[in-house]
């Protein structure tokens, strides 16, 4: 099978599943480390000539990562498209059987299992607010119905900004320091923050500086994600 992914999270998680399936992925496809494939560009520009010429059989997308008018052109040049949803923890494991089960054709993998039970252990302590940058010049923080808001939530940690009519909002780094915050959560993507590139905007609030991998992607990292997201967070505060 020829498979062709343009999400980094489920480009590792085909790899590590199915070494050999895959024969493209995007340029931000990072993980496994030393991937061997043919890169097709962004997930928000890919190029779409390009994967119909390397013919997979499939090809995954995300409904928040990819562009709905590239996977119609895929699915127009004959291409079988799957489009997932991942918003939440669930849906993540969901979504991941989906494509590597019922999408690659392959069993269900172990480390799937070991996520599911890392989680189902987690047991958050007291609950804090927190505001939680993703992007700055402009300031852009989660807002409500994302996957990280919905890990940071399971782990003790309720994003301030959860309830906010946009998922990414941008908002005034004024309005930030004034969110009634008890920590800031600063992870190194999509923006990279830094001890020395993020804290200092938040001089009242502690701040827990964590890996993106960890917060934002679903597949292997999910089984480490609840220790090592933990100790990041504990470390912050």
């Amino acid at each position: 099978m020829r498979v062709v992914s343009l999400v980094p999270s489920l480009t590792e998680a085909i790899a590590v599943s199915g070494p050999g399936l895959l024969v493209g992925a995007t340029d931000w496809c990072s993980h496994p480390p030393g991937l061997d494939v043919v890169r097709v560009k962004g997930t928000k520009n890919p190029d779409v000539e390009r994967v119909v010429e390397l013919a997979p059989d499939l090809v995954v997308a995300n409904e928040e990562e990819n562009r709905p008018a590239d996977l119609a052109a895929l699915a127009a040049a004959g291409l079988d498209v799957l489009v997932t949803e991942v918003r939440t923890l669930p849906q993540a494991f969901t979504e991941l059987e989906r494509v590597l089960v019922e999408g690659c054709g392959l069993a269900r993998p172990d480390w799937l299992d070991a996520a599911e039970r890392a989680w189902a252990g987690v047991r958050p302590g007291a609950e804090g607010r927190a505001v939680v940058p993703i992007w700055r010049r402009p300031w852009m923080v989660l807002g409500h119905d994302t996957f990280a808001g919905d890990l940071l939530a399971r782990l003790g940690v309720r994003n301030v900004y959860a309830d906010h009519a946009e998922r990414y909002p941008r908002i005034g780094i004024d309005e930030l320091n004034a969110a009634g915050a008890d920590l800031v959560v600063l992870p190194d993507e999509p923006y990279r923050f830094t001890p020395d590139d993020g804290p200092e905007a938040f001089p009242e609030l502690p701040a827990a500086l964590v890996d993106g991998r960890q917060l934002t992607w679903y597949g292997p990292s999910l089984a480490e994600a609840p220790a090592l997201l933990g100790a990041a967070l504990r470390a912050g505060a």
